[in-house]
């Protein structure tokens, strides 16, 4: 584990996005135990929300990149879980939030996605996508991130996290405009 750090309200927040997991009974972590692996790698004010792998937390000025290697590491080493990690400052959540172009197409925010991406995904790659080959479905693309209203719900689409990851080589994890907007507001707390 890494030495405790001094974690203070300068140094964050930070949001840790976990991907796939507690999800059809694999890759399981108990809320309470990724609090106390947080905890231990030594940041601060760590706190989960939902079953779904997403903890805020205070961090020393450790860069987002940083955070990301020692908690998969931690996760694997601690509890035997590879999964990946995306983590995000809580002024890039705010970018994220007031960036979203689908607002008044999306009629339930249930059904509106943002998935979160290792890296920003190749223009050239994104413009050979024709979005007529996807309705209904609307997706736009962000820096880090892609816009997706699945007016059919998520598991009637295509626009997988499987399907982002194959097209741009990222990892990629979503969550629906309910939670990426509560976490924000969990930030701010």
């Amino acid at each position: 584990m890494s030495p405790a750090r001094n974690a203070s309200a300068a140094d964050g927040p930070y949001v840790a996005l976990l991907r796939a997991i507690n999800v059809g009974g694999r890759n399981v972590v108990a809320m309470a135990r990724l609090r106390e692996l947080l905890t231990e790698l030594g940041y601060g004010a760590v706190r989960t929300h939902l079953q779904s792998g997403n903890a805020l937390f205070m961090a020393d000025g450790t860069p987002p990149e940083l955070v990301e290697e020692e908690l998969e590491r931690g996760l694997v080493d601690e509890l035997g879980v590879a999964v990946k990690v995306l983590v995000r400052t809580r002024a890039e959540l705010e970018r994220v939030v007031a960036a979203n172009p689908l607002l008044d197409v999306a009629g339930d925010h249930k059904r509106l996605l943002v998935t979160f991406l290792s890296r920003a995904p190749d223009q050239a790659l994104a413009s050979e996508l024709a979005p007529a080959d996807f309705e209904p479905d609307v997706f736009a693309l962000g820096e880090r991130e892609i816009y997706a209203w699945y007016p059919d719900g998520v598991r009637a689409t295509r626009l997988s996290n499987a399907f982002w990851e194959r097209r741009f080589q990222v990892v990629a994890t979503g969550r629906n405009w309910n939670t990426v907007t509560r976490l924000l507001e969990m930030m701010r707390e």
